[in-house]
């Protein structure tokens, strides 16, 4: 399967909103926007000058499957963006297209803006997104409750 990231539009975020209202993908992907136009709002957000988040869509051989973005990006905060991803293709759950596109994203990040540092927040439950941040070199910093919800933040340093 060849996973590659591909630019965001506001036809991929539409798509994008409507197939993360599966129940199933809700109870793991806390979402901010709860209509489409508060979604398509904070896409047009990343596209203005001096934006703190940058997203991409995720594709597997071709076919759109999911998206991966980060946000409240600065390199002088630390770390200097958090990094989030939902691949919303259930029959792709558990073949390793999140983690191909994690290891891209992260690329991306490093190229595009330079950054070394990168947190990541999953639900301890969500054993799927915690394989996916494990095999691209994120450690485990903390275990909390949110919400009633044992969860876990993770950080990723390159040159750890």
């Amino acid at each position: 399967m060849l996973i590659a990231l591909g630019e965001r539009t506001a036809e991929t975020v539409e798509t994008y909103f409507r197939r993360t209202r599966n129940p199933e993908i809700q109870k793991n992907l806390p979402q901010r926007a709860q209509t489409l136009e508060e979604a398509l709002a904070d896409y047009r957000k990343t596209l203005e000058p001096g934006a703190r988040s940058f997203g991409r869509t995720i594709y597997a051989d071709g076919r759109y499957v999911g998206d991966i973005w980060c946000y409240a990006m600065g390199p002088e905060n630390d770390p200097q963006a958090m990094v989030s991803y939902c691949v919303f293709e259930r029959e792709l759950w558990g073949r390793g297209a999140a983690a191909k596109a994690l290891e891209l994203f992260l690329a991306e990040l490093r190229e595009r803006f330079g950054f070394e540092r990168i947190g990541a927040f999953t639900y301890a439950s969500n054993a799927g997104s915690v394989r996916v941040l494990e095999k691209n070199g994120f450690q485990l910093e903390e275990v909390f409750a949110e919400d009633g919800r044992e969860s876990r933040y993770y950080r990723y340093e390159r040159n750890k």
